[in-house]
């Protein structure tokens, strides 16, 4: 529903507004009276728009709309439901119709995980250098036991938690 209120203000093709556009002085297209609203606009919220959907009516349409003016005993099912569709665009059934939308979204985001990924994938192959010797397990190893072996902070530190005469890690 928000699309749609968004939508109409992009299709409006009055552009600031028709009270924007007279003088203080002046009555609006020489009525005397603001004109209605130019945008039809229905919601759940707000199902009872400020003017009707249809506003140029045919022939057909306004022979209708007189029989409307009568009694309502003589109209038939499907002239009922045509003046309705002259008045609304939507019935509360249609409006809260669920969408296909989040499909499209869901599409939208997992082909832009797969990119990411494939991004991801085609730079630690072809782009970043291989992991430097000093990330290696064996580095490592040899670094801890060059600490150890230099008993290097033996208070707190790390040296302080190895067992020098066992030759083991103190429990």
């Amino acid at each position: 529903m928000f699309f749609r209120a968004a939508w109409s203000l992009v299709l409006r093709k009055t552009g600031p507004g028709i009270r924007g556009m007279h003088s203080p002085g002046s009555a609006a297209h020489g009525e005397g009276k603001m004109p209605p609203y130019t945008s039809y606009h229905a919601q759940r919220t707000y199902p009872m728009p400020d003017e009707p959907f249809c506003t140029e009516l045919n022939a057909e349409q306004r022979a209708l709309k007189e029989k409307e003016k009568g009694s309502w005993t003589q109209l038939s099912h499907a002239e009922k439901v045509a003046l309705y569709r002259l008045q609304f665009h939507e019935t509360f059934a249609e409006m809260n119709r669920r969408s296909n939308e989040w499909k499209t979204v869901m599409g939208c985001v997992f082909f832009f995980f797969g990119l990411t990924a494939l991004l991801i994938w085609w730079q630690r192959v072809y782009v970043f250098p291989e992991k430097p010797i000093t990330l290696t397990d064996e580095w490592k190893a040899q670094q801890l036991q060059r600490v150890l072996d230099m008993k290097g902070n033996p208070v707190q530190g790390l040296a302080s938690r190895w067992d020098y005469e066992k030759k083991e890690w103190k429990k």
